[in-house]
Protein backbone atom coordinates (compact mmCIF):
# COMPACT_ATOMS: atom_id res chain seq x y z
CA UNK A 1 0.00 0.00 0.00
CA UNK A 2 2.80 2.40 0.86
CA UNK A 3 4.57 1.70 -2.45
CA UNK A 4 1.37 2.54 -4.33
CA UNK A 5 1.18 5.93 -2.60
CA UNK A 6 4.79 6.71 -3.44
CA UNK A 7 4.32 5.72 -7.08
CA UNK A 8 1.08 7.68 -7.31
CA UNK A 9 2.69 10.73 -5.69
CA UNK A 10 5.63 10.52 -8.08
CA UNK A 11 3.30 10.22 -11.07
CA UNK A 12 1.26 13.25 -9.98
CA UNK A 13 4.40 15.30 -9.38
CA UNK A 14 5.85 14.34 -12.75
CA UNK A 15 2.57 15.09 -14.52
CA UNK A 16 2.29 18.46 -12.80
CA UNK A 17 5.84 19.35 -13.76
CA UNK A 18 5.20 18.37 -17.38
CA UNK A 19 2.05 20.49 -17.47
CA UNK A 20 3.88 23.54 -16.12
CA UNK A 21 6.72 23.07 -18.59
CA UNK A 22 4.39 22.75 -21.58
CA UNK A 23 2.48 25.86 -20.48
CA UNK A 24 5.73 27.82 -20.25
CA UNK A 25 6.79 26.70 -23.72
CA UNK A 26 3.39 27.52 -25.19
CA UNK A 27 3.58 31.07 -23.82
CA UNK A 28 6.84 31.63 -25.64
CA UNK A 29 5.04 32.81 -28.81
CA UNK A 30 2.03 34.54 -27.32
CA UNK A 31 3.41 38.07 -27.04
CA UNK A 32 2.02 40.88 -24.93
CA UNK A 33 -1.66 41.43 -24.29
CA UNK A 34 -1.59 44.37 -26.70
CA UNK A 35 -0.06 42.18 -29.43
CA UNK A 36 -2.60 39.45 -28.81
CA UNK A 37 -5.46 41.94 -29.09
CA UNK A 38 -4.01 43.31 -32.35
CA UNK A 39 -3.93 39.85 -33.94
CA UNK A 40 -7.01 38.18 -32.43
CA UNK A 41 -9.38 39.15 -35.29
CA UNK A 42 -6.85 37.87 -37.83
CA UNK A 43 -6.44 34.61 -35.96
CA UNK A 44 -10.18 33.96 -36.11
CA UNK A 45 -10.44 35.13 -39.72
CA UNK A 46 -7.39 33.36 -41.16
CA UNK A 47 -6.22 30.68 -38.73
CA UNK A 48 -9.24 29.51 -36.75
CA UNK A 49 -8.52 25.85 -37.48
CA UNK A 50 -5.16 26.14 -35.65
CA UNK A 51 -6.73 27.23 -32.34
CA UNK A 52 -5.60 26.49 -29.56
CA UNK A 53 -2.05 25.58 -30.75
CA UNK A 54 -0.06 28.82 -30.38
CA UNK A 55 2.86 27.60 -32.50
CA UNK A 56 0.57 26.67 -35.39
CA UNK A 57 -1.28 29.98 -35.08
CA UNK A 58 1.97 31.94 -35.36
CA UNK A 59 3.05 29.87 -38.35
CA UNK A 60 -0.33 30.44 -40.01
CA UNK A 61 -0.18 34.19 -39.41
CA UNK A 62 3.33 34.33 -40.87
CA UNK A 63 2.15 32.44 -43.96
CA UNK A 64 -0.71 34.89 -44.38
CA UNK A 65 1.29 38.08 -43.76
CA UNK A 66 -0.06 39.90 -46.85
CA UNK A 67 -3.63 39.37 -45.60
CA UNK A 68 -3.01 40.56 -42.02
CA UNK A 69 -4.60 43.71 -40.68
CA UNK A 70 -2.31 46.70 -40.19
CA UNK A 71 -1.97 46.35 -36.40
CA UNK A 72 -1.20 42.63 -36.56
CA UNK A 73 1.27 43.06 -39.42
CA UNK A 74 3.03 45.71 -37.31
CA UNK A 75 3.42 43.15 -34.51
CA UNK A 76 5.16 40.70 -36.83
CA UNK A 77 7.30 43.40 -38.43
CA UNK A 78 8.44 44.72 -35.05
CA UNK A 79 9.28 41.19 -33.86
CA UNK A 80 11.25 40.51 -37.04
CA UNK A 81 13.25 43.72 -36.73
CA UNK A 82 13.99 43.01 -33.05
CA UNK A 83 15.27 39.51 -33.83
CA UNK A 84 17.53 40.90 -36.56
CA UNK A 85 18.98 43.46 -34.14
CA UNK A 86 19.56 40.77 -31.52
CA UNK A 87 21.47 38.56 -33.97
CA UNK A 88 25.24 38.97 -33.68
CA UNK A 89 26.79 40.84 -36.55
CA UNK A 90 29.47 38.95 -38.39
CA UNK A 91 32.59 40.75 -39.51
CA UNK A 92 34.09 38.81 -42.41
CA UNK A 93 37.40 40.65 -42.08
CA UNK A 94 38.17 39.18 -38.67
CA UNK A 95 38.70 35.51 -39.29
CA UNK A 96 41.43 33.09 -38.35
CA UNK A 97 43.36 34.01 -41.51
CA UNK A 98 43.03 37.78 -41.36
CA UNK A 99 45.94 40.18 -40.90
CA UNK A 100 44.31 42.03 -38.01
Amino acid sequence: MRVCRIVLSLAITTGGFAAVQSAAVAQEYRGTLEQQLACTPDVFRLCGEQIPDANRIVACLRQNTPQLSGPCRAVFESNASMSQQAAPKRDDRSGPYSDQ
